[in-house]
């Protein structure tokens, strides 16, 4: 279980990023971070792994408080899933999937790259779970559609079979459809290990299609915690200001042609 303990962030300019949020996360739980720029879920997200670090309150992994003492322990528990993919393009995908067990592999070993053949057939299963052919093993990664990257990146995460996976923004750089591919795929993955995933979003559309449950935020602070059917006028309402409001109304058209009845955010 994942808990947030009456987390709070001041930056050094007075920003105040979080405001004495407390939630639990169950093993298991896609959960998705909802809300518009600046609401506080990247940063909410980058507390668990002390990429930020909080103001006041904690933050505990199955029991464990995050600290300095800790970090190391939880950091091998929990992947990341970035914005930008962050992979590697000069290496092939098996060597930038073999790149998330780094921090459990003999330097010797990742360093001559003699990664043992045990950890090369886990490659080979994630990589075909993320839909990924076996054409795809010894491409480049520069060679990818971004659509394939987030997927070499989705599967990277998994090798260490982690208790919770990080999410910023997955497909933030994605179109709509390849969006909701890469979201499955990310639902399946964790469902199929019983993992969590803590996932910020800003498409409320995909939110409803594939989160278990919704955290929507506004100026750092929990203004709707429930399942992904209660988006509807009044959370909305509550987490998006007017000037949202009016983006969503203006967007919606083009949002429809690829989803009907999609909010787009």
């Amino acid at each position: 279980m994942l808990n947030f303990n009456q987390c709070g962030k001041t930056f050094a300019d007075g920003t105040v990023a979080l405001r004495d949020v407390s939630l639990e996360v169950p093993r298991g739980q896609f959960c998705v971070l909802l809300g518009p720029s600046g609401a506080g879920k990247t940063t909410l997200l980058r507390a668990v792994n002390g990429l930020t670090s909080l103001t006041t309150g904690d933050v505990e992994l199955d029991g464990v408080a995050l600290n300095r003492h800790t970090l190391g322990k939880i950091r091998r528990r929990v992947a990341m899933v970035h914005q930008q993919f962050n992979l590697v393009g000069r290496l092939n995908v098996m060597e930038n999937v073999l790149s998330g067990s780094l921090g459990d592999v003999p330097a010797w070993r990742a360093l001559t790259g003699l990664f043992d053949s045990r950890l090369r057939r886990k490659v080979c299963g994630l990589l075909q779970d993320v839909g990924l052919a076996e054409s795809h093993v010894y491409k480049r990664a520069s060679e990818l559609s971004g659509g394939q990257q987030q997927r070499v990146a989705i599967a990277r995460a998994f090798i260490m079979e982690p208790v919770l996976v990080l999410a910023d923004e997955p497909v933030a750089s994605l179109d709509m459809s390849i969006s909701a591919t890469i979201l499955e795929l990310l639902r399946d993955a964790s469902a199929k290990r019983n993992t969590t995933v803590l996932c910020t979003l800003h498409q409320v559309e995909l939110a409803r299609q594939f989160a278990d449950r919704v955290i929507g935020m506004r100026d750092g602070t929990v203004v709707y915690d429930g399942p992904p059917s209660g988006l509807c006028g009044e959370a909305l309402d509550l987490i998006y200001d007017k000037r949202a409001e009016v983006e969503i109304s203006s967007r919606r058209t083009a949002v429809d042609v690829l989803a009907p009845n999609a909010i787009a955010v």
